[in-house]
């Protein structure tokens, strides 16, 4: 597979790392991106990210044949809306969307349907870092991507999408939206919203200072991801409103749990729960 023009749709890390690793790959001839911020456009081009760029989505996807949407989730409707008119009749769209039943929901809100050359997609990778400049080609190898089509879409959309990411080097795994928005609550989802609240409530108290100041490798390695991109992670809580909501409920539920039994200095359920934790983390790694 070769993509002839490839249009990334949001040049920063996430879509400036896709460039960069097809065109380490040789899998693409022309690169065109898209954004709002001129000056990220600029350096894009500067470091050979990108070709050339237009700051107009209808221009930017006019006769690409590979289309990757890697913008916040609140963003994607209006960019769907964009395109209506461009596209090229062998172009295929998929996106790096978190929350995939939202973005599904946004494209059929947009065309009337499911375009059956759109592929939902998400690749499981990143870092607290954001623009171009943060984007680099290994990011995708050996990380996964997950790819929920539905019924309506596309095998050979889909064919094309799966070989553009296996020449990233990723592994490519297919599940449905509904099981996807579910289970991406729960492992990246709710790690997020934990470690933005727990800065939030450090950021309040009257000894904040000497909290970030003593901060150690325990505390820096667990709210790194507090780090990431606010407007993303606002927009993917609301995409997934009603998974994350739930999750955060049960874990405050835990929390209290845990609270009672430390101030009534009970060992058992502390043993307990501690143990049980342990014993299903180390059967993760171990399961790495």
């Amino acid at each position: 597979m070769s993509i002839r023009k490839l249009a990334v749709i949001g040049v920063g890390l996430i879509g400036g790392s896709l460039a960069r690793a097809l065109r380490a790959a040789g899998q693409v001839d022309e690169i065109i991106g898209c954004g709002r911020s001129r000056d990220n456009l600029d350096k894009a081009v500067e470091l050979g990210v990108i070709d050339s760029y237009s700051q107009d989505i209808g221009e930017a996807v006019e006769d690409a044949d590979m289309i990757f949407l890697a913008i916040p989730l609140g963003a994607m409707r209006d960019a769907f809306d964009s395109m209506k008119g461009y596209l090229a009749e062998n172009a295929v769209i998929t996106d790096g969307g978190s929350v995939k039943g939202s973005v599904i929901a946004d494209c059929e809100a947009v065309f009337g349907e499911i375009l059956p050359n759109y592929v939902p997609g998400h690749p499981i990778a990143g870092t607290e870092k954001n623009g171009v400049e943060s984007s680099f080609a290994e990011l995708y190898q050996n990380r996964r991507v997950i790819l929920t089509p539905v019924s309506q879409t596309d095998e050979s959309a889909i064919a094309r999408v799966h070989a553009m990411w296996r020449y990233c080097g990723a592994e490519i795994n297919r599940m449905s939206p509904v099981d996807h928005d579910r289970v991406l609550a729960a492992t990246s989802h709710l790690p997020h919203m934990l470690a933005f609240a727990l800065v939030d409530m450090l950021s309040r108290v009257d000894y904040e200072e000497d909290i970030f100041k003593y901060a150690a490798g325990g505390f820096r390695d667990f709210t790194r991801i507090a780090s990431s991109n606010p407007v993303m992670w606002r927009d993917i809580c609301i995409a997934n409103k009603d998974a994350v909501a739930s999750l955060v409920e049960s874990y405050a539920d835990e929390m209290m749990d845990l609270a009672r039994a430390i101030r009534e200095d009970d060992i058992d359920t502390l043993t307990r729960m501690f143990m049980n934790a342990k014993k299903h983390r180390d059967a993760f790694i171990d399961g790495v």
